[in-house]
């Protein structure tokens, strides 16, 4: 606690005593924008993107599309959001001081819409901003946006932490979870740049907005940074994030299901496959036993039913892809099930799942 105190106070220190000659001429509120600004602005990029689209008579033309990053460190890797960066033909970067480099694709999470770009520019230009943490965030924290909005360059706005916890669904259908909501002003070429808290740290990379006009209507999202520490040092170090695998495929049951198959529970996902050799099926979960026709579709069942993974129970359609989050190749993850009417606990090692081509 000591050292996050002392760590703290000199982030405070770095923001205000080397801006101290000019800040005093403004209120208290100015000098703090002015010295989050000053302190932050050169660790953020512009990015050009150039995709290939085709018109009515499928004649390929290239367009530009606009977003923003953030400096990770001195070998010039660059954080921004998959969607940025999707289907790009080729990448620029413009440093604070409007210098411009091409940039190459380290790797991306799409699930949380993290990619890493990478670009060889001279190490004293680049300048890293510092990741914070989200874990110990409050709603009504003050908090900065600093981007590209519309392509126009390195912009600040500032408002409030509105929410933490969010869920929203990012583009190509993936569900991100417990994002942070802000009213701090958001709008296209946002995407990729820091939300900043009041010590000058990253806490958030900003990603969505919800608007019904495509603009800013004070609803934003950021990804928190602690899942930008988690994913990035393995896209820097392999160019991709090695997904869990656990290999079954469940089916989600409600009250009504449930109680025509008999099993006693209001939630649940039963295992309708196993995988031959998974880890599933090493560590002795069970499939199914029969078929059972229900309307108009067949259910495999007779099976395991899933009540919890780790801490998560298995509360709807989406609560397996979030347990599976928490988790990496090789740990364990214990699985409270439902067998013959009874619960147990079983120890599942789980493997990677195998990449596509």
């Amino acid at each position: 606690m000591k050292a996050r105190f002392l760590k703290a106070l000199a982030a405070a220190l770095v923001l205000f005593a080397v801006h101290a000659p000019c800040l005093w001429a403004f209120l208290p509120e100015e000098r703090i924008n002015i010295g989050i600004y000053n302190h932050t602005y050169r660790g953020v990029v512009n990015i050009t993107t150039t995709v290939v689209t085709y018109d009515f008579f499928l004649r390929a033309y290239p367009r530009e599309g606009a977003g923003s990053g953030i400096v990770l460190d001195k070998e010039g890797h660059i954080l921004t959001n998959n969607h940025v960066i999707t289907n790009a033909r080729s990448l620029e970067v413009t440093l604070w001081d409007q210098s411009k480099y091409p940039a190459v694709l380290r790797g991306v999470y799409p699930e949380s819409d993290i990619a890493v770009i990478k670009i060889d520019a001279p190490a004293e230009k680049l300048f890293p901003l510092t990741l914070g943490e989200s874990t110990e965030l409050v709603v009504g924290q003050k908090v900065w946006a600093i981007g590209n909005p519309f392509g126009l360059g390195v912009t600040l706005t500032t408002g409030v932490l509105s929410s933490l916890g969010r869920s929203v669904a990012a583009p190509g259908g993936n569900l991100m979870e417990d994002l942070i909501q802000t009213d701090a002003s958001i709008n296209p070429g946002n995407s990729g740049g820091p939300l900043i808290s009041s010590m000058g740290w990253v806490i958030g990379v900003n990603t969505a907005i919800l608007s019904p006009s495509g603009g800013s209507v004070g609803i934003g999202f950021a990804v928190p940074v602690d899942e930008v520490k988690r994913v990035v040092p393995e896209i820097i170090e392999k160019g991709f994030v090695s997904y869990p695998y656990i290999g079954v495929l469940v089916f989600p049951l409600n009250l009504e299901i449930a109680s025509f198959l008999g099993l006693d529970t209001e939630y649940g996902l039963l295992i309708t496959e196993i995988a031959d050799k998974s880890p599933a099926k090493q560590a002795g979960l069970m499939g199914p036993k029969k078929r059972l026709r229900i309307g108009n579709s067949v259910l495999p069942v007779g099976g395991d039913v899933i009540l919890q993974m780790g801490e998560t129970k298995m509360e709807g359609s989406d609560a397996f892809v979030r347990a599976m989050r928490k988790f990496k190749p090789g740990q364990e993850i214990t699985v409270r099930i439902l067998r013959d009417g009874s619960q147990q606990d079983i120890t599942v090692t789980l493997g990677e799942r195998p990449r596509r081509p």
